[in-house]
């Protein structure tokens, strides 16, 4: 057997590159290497965009970029160009827009061929090695393009100029919308594709969309809108009933591909579990139902024991597949839990989880708590078998893992620890957070503060995209909520104005995916819709809103106001697509009270802190101003510094509806005045 030669992949670092490596393909990493060749000899570019944990790039691996004969017309016809879509959101932005806009859908693996001039000119999404019937096979479409780029070849340039000026034209933002009109349409659009019986939107395959529960749950509360907040509360609590949670490891995979939530497309993404603890936390908030708070713990331990690194950088996935098989590490069947754990243990094991011999997953099982009277009981004795079952799991063939650290999912998964910091009081969630920034701070940031994109193996890549920092600024702002540390506040304006600086359109308003020095791709895209996760923009809306209300400067306020304008345009033809933006919008729409305390010391401060965390909604308009950090926060929050002491003791301000109350010194006063916020 001939050994295998490694290909221009060999030296990069993101594990999905480096599971190509060894391919028959002649890949390059997407760079000025490769279009070079492409234009010396004169060859289109055939370009692979996908992810580490993606279930069918793995299966098109196997099909086909294994595969001899797709690797000699590859490497005869074409330059292969391979891209990890995480290391690289801008490119993969361009041409999920291109496919998209040619097939009407988009996915992973992508499949784009071009010029060398990077101009597309066909699109798809996977692809058998041959043609069923129902897809094209990539052996008849090289072969074709082979062809034709031979015949007629200023045919597909054209074509892919046509798709470029496509993408430039329609590039025009819609007039401001009223914002009232937007919330409105989304609850409507919500309620709308609400499933009654099992949660979720719409029909399988069901996404967690998390950031659309915190929506709802916040427009619950603002308009008093119960039905809201009970859409939220049954979406999150059936997805916790179904397999898509991990009853044994915990966690959330991806996606159901059913309306049940039952089975699930298993890979497991930091930023599915960031947003749903965050969405579980606050439904908790907004429901005062502990079992929300219960799963939210979960997630957290789930991430704090599976995908954070030593030095507390989190890491970006679990695969779907153990063994080349989907699923295979999740799976039991009921005899095995008896014959491992015992007629008791296991019997209760298989009860308690759903588990028959028929099975319910390729004849096996995958526990779940549909059909339980209550989807959690508080039952100690379960919680120790479960702890077994999941010492027992560790033992199967490992999950692959991408073990990089990108800055923005960093920053989004600290952001959920210190949430959940603020809602539930413990001090190790506030210290995993603090050491994820930690961490971004020492190994993803340049002496000058710029960002980078991700580190791996002791190395930091990439200019930072927009999303990096204004997902660091959420972080940042969040740390502040939970601590009331004026340098987390200071660090959140940081990155507002390298924000300002290296992404703003200043002609049509909001901000640019990559920045004014970086590569330039056929277009620079400006993403206003939410994916998997919220927009850069939308975050970089409820960022610079909260920071206006906190610092009082009116320089942040017209940047917000121009923002969150922007995005009511940009986003007008379906807001449901855009709920993160909304939840900026409402902040403004319905800002809250301001409440600051001046605190003589440690010990009336430490007592603040306790009050802003049991007594106070999630997101309050809070400072407090001590003896330590005064100077600072006078020149983050000029109007602080007429805040002072009252009459030697510790004062307590309050203004609302832009009217002050006058200042108390008796915490539980203050207590009772803000009870009505």
């Amino acid at each position: 057997m001939l050994e295998k030669k490694p290909n221009h992949l060999i030296n990069e670092k993101s594990p999905y590159l480096l599971e190509h490596a060894y391919n028959p393909v002649d890949w390059y990493p997407w760079g000025t290497e490769a279009f070079e060749r492409a234009k010396k000899e004169d060859k289109p570019v055939f370009l692979s965009i996908g992810y580490s944990a993606c279930h069918w790039c793995h299966v098109m691996e196997r099909e086909c970029f294994e595969d001899e004969d797709v690797a000699e017309i590859l490497n005869r016809s074409f330059v292969a160009v391979k891209v990890d879509r995480e290391e690289r959101p801008d490119v993969d932005a361009v041409y999920m827009d291109v496919c998209q806009a040619m097939t009407g859908s988009g996915g992973w693996p992508m499949t784009i061929l071009m010029t060398p001039e990077q101009k597309p000119f066909f699109a798809a999404t996977y692809l058998p090695k041959e043609g069923d019937g129902r897809l094209y096979g990539l052996m008849d479409v090289l072969g074709a393009i082979e062809m034709q780029w031979q015949q007629d070849k200023d045919q597909l340039v054209e074509s892919g100029q046509k798709v470029a000026d496509f993408l430039l034209d329609r590039r025009e933002n819609a007039p401001a919308k009223r914002e009232e009109d937007l919330l409105r349409e989304a609850r409507e659009y919500f309620g709308h594709q609400f499933d009654r019986e099992y949660g979720g939107f719409g029909t399988a395959p069901k996404f967690p969309a998390a950031h659309n529960l915190i929506f709802l749950l916040r427009y619950g509360a603002v308009k008093r809108d119960s039905e809201a907040v009970d859409m939220a509360a049954q979406t999150l609590e059936h997805m916790y009933r179904g397999g898509l949670f991990d009853h044994v490891g915990f966690g959330f995979s991806r996606y159901s591909t059913d309306r049940k939530w039952l089975i699930p497309h298993f890979e497991k993404m930091l930023y599915d579990n960031a947003l749903l603890a965050m969405a579980l936390l606050e439904a908790g908030k907004f429901t005062g139902n502990d079992l929300f708070y219960r799963v939210a713990r979960r997630t957290l331990l789930y991430l704090q024991r599976e995908m954070t690194g030593k030095e507390g950088g989190f890491f970006c996935s679990q695969d779907a597949d153990s063994e080349g098989v989907e699923g295979k590490y999740y799976v039991f069947s009921p005899e095995e839990m008896i014959h491992v754990f015992g007629e008791q243990d296991g019997a209760r094991f298989n009860s308690y989880f759903g588990l028959t011999r028929d099975g319910n997953y390729r004849g096996m099982n995958i526990p779940n708590r549909i059909h339980a009277q209550r989807a959690d009981e508080l039952d100690p004795q379960m919680e120790e078998i479960v702890r077994k079952v999941y010492e027992y799991r560790l033992q199967r063939f490992p999950l692959n893992r991408d073990d990089k650290v990108l800055t923005s999912w960093n920053a989004l998964a600290a952001a959920a620890f210190a949430m959940a910091y603020r809602v539930l009081g413990d001090a190790g969630f506030l210290e995993t957070a603090e050491k994820a920034m930690r961490f971004a701070r020492e190994r993803l940031t340049k002496p000058d503060g710029s960002l980078m994109v991700r580190w791996r193996d002791g190395e930091a890549k990439g200019e930072g995209f927009f999303d990096d920092y204004a997902y660091t600024a959420f972080a940042y702002l969040l740390l502040y909520d939970a601590t009331l540390s004026a340098e987390h506040l200071q660090r959140a304006l940081g990155c507002c104005a390298q924000i300002d600086a290296r992404f703003a359109d200043e002609e049509n308003g909001g901000y640019f995916l990559y920045g004014k020095d970086s590569e330039r791709l056929i277009v620079r895209p400006k993403e206003v819709f939410d994916s998997a996760f919220p927009s850069g923009n939308s975050v970089a809306g409820y960022v610079m809103i909260r920071l206006s209300e906190l610092t009082g400067d009116e320089g942040m306020r017209k940047k917000a106001l121009r923002q969150l304008s922007f995005l009511s345009g940009a986003v007008s033809d379906f807001p449901g697509g855009a709920s993160f933006a909304l939840t900026a919008m409402m902040r403004k729409l319905s800002p809250g009270a301001q409440a600051v305390c001046a605190a003589r010391d440690e010990e009336d401060a430490r007592r603040f802190l306790e009050f802003v965390r049991t007594g106070l909604p999630l997101g309050a308009c809070v400072l407090l101003k001590t003896p330590e950090n005064g100077g600072l926060l006078g020149k983050i929050a000029p109007f602080t510094r007429e805040y002072g002491l009252k009459d030697g003791q510790t004062a307590y301000y309050l203004c609302r509806n832009r009217t002050c109350s006058a200042p108390v010194s008796n915490l539980e006063q203050f207590r009772r005045m803000c009870a009505v916020l």
